[in-house]
């Protein structure tokens, strides 16, 4: 696990340092753009294709699906409270919920798990993320961010639901496994080939999503919770009700992995575009990325 974390670590510090020379004249934002332009739109649709089409599907998603809603709602509740009792600002409110509830489980998690356990691990990211977290995010998340946020934004909030491409095509490969259809040989070889560059795109733009600016030592207090439901609370509470459902073994470490990740990049944007608060956002993912280098090791360790 120490061996796979440093060579991610590695990868994101590859992303970070682009941000910070910009070489041949390319931002950290505009490279950061296109890249994850091509990943949402190309290259994970087909990873997610090629691996759900394939991959043992039952009673086992339930359990994945459940104990990734459980840990969102249970996290976006508690970091809701301790907002409201320490009377914070609704823009700070709403950056902190979505911080705290919703981990990085594709642009991390992915390639954290498919490293350890192979396609295996890697089917349960995938699930963990579009069977749950996703579908929370764009709706729920959606509406904690137009409710706290500044900026006024129509339309219906279950809208963004439509134009997820990965969540398509995860809708697509449930379906042709279900019916089992046969899986052609040569769609495998062109999906392996574009589902290659996933893990290696993320974790570069994880890296240049990261943003050293943003830091203020005032944020530390409004941080804490936001560390200790994320990468502590949360992942306990899977880790219990993954053992009372019966998980165990590699399904059970992934599912807990997933729960630790650090808080994911792509709030970033729903705090642009609702008016919350981007800088406490990007320090919250700063500095939760840099911690879980620490904490997935010990949750491994732990969990085997």
């Amino acid at each position: 696990m120490i061996s796979v974390i440093s060579q991610m670590a590695a990868l994101i510090l590859c992303g970070l340092l682009w941000r910070q020379f910009s070489p041949g004249g390319l931002d950290g934002d505009a490279t950061r753009k296109v890249l994850t332009s091509a990943v949402y739109y190309l290259f994970l649709p087909a990873l997610v294709l090629k691996v759900l089409w394939q991959a043992p599907l039952g009673i086992s998603s339930v359990m994945i699906a459940v104990l990734a809603a459980t840990g969102v709602i249970f996290s976006m509740l508690a970091s809701w409270s301790i907002c409201r009792s320490c009377r914070h600002e609704n823009r700070v409110t709403g950056a902190v919920i979505l911080a705290a509830a919703f981990p990085n489980a594709t642009y991390l998690g992915l390639p954290v798990l498919e490293s350890i356990f192979g396609e295996a691990g890697g089917s349960i990211a995938i699930q963990y993320d579009l069977f749950a977290c996703t579908p929370l995010l764009l709706t729920l998340g959606v509406m904690v961010a137009r409710h706290f946020g500044t900026i006024e934004y129509k339309g219906n909030a279950f809208s963004e639901l439509f134009f997820v491409p990965p969540l398509w095509a995860a809708v697509l490969a449930v379906v042709l496994n279900t019916l089992q259809v046969p899986f052609p040989v040569w769609l495998d070889s062109w999906l392996g080939m574009l589902g290659g560059t996933v893990v290696p795109l993320m974790l570069f733009g994880l890296g240049l999503g990261l943003r050293l600016d943003t830091w203020r030592p005032s944020f530390l207090p409004v941080l804490i919770p936001i560390i200790l439901l994320q990468l502590i609370l949360t992942p306990a509470l899977v880790l219990i009700l993954g053992q009372s459902f019966g998980l165990e073994g590699m399904a059970l470490t992934a599912v807990v992995l997933e729960a630790a990740m650090p808080s994911m990049v792509l709030g970033i944007v729903f705090c642009d575009r609702y008016g919350l608060d981007t800088s406490l956002y990007a320090a919250a993912v700063t500095v939760t990325t840099a911690l879980s280098l620490v904490t997935l090791p010990f949750w491994y360790g732990w969990l085997t």
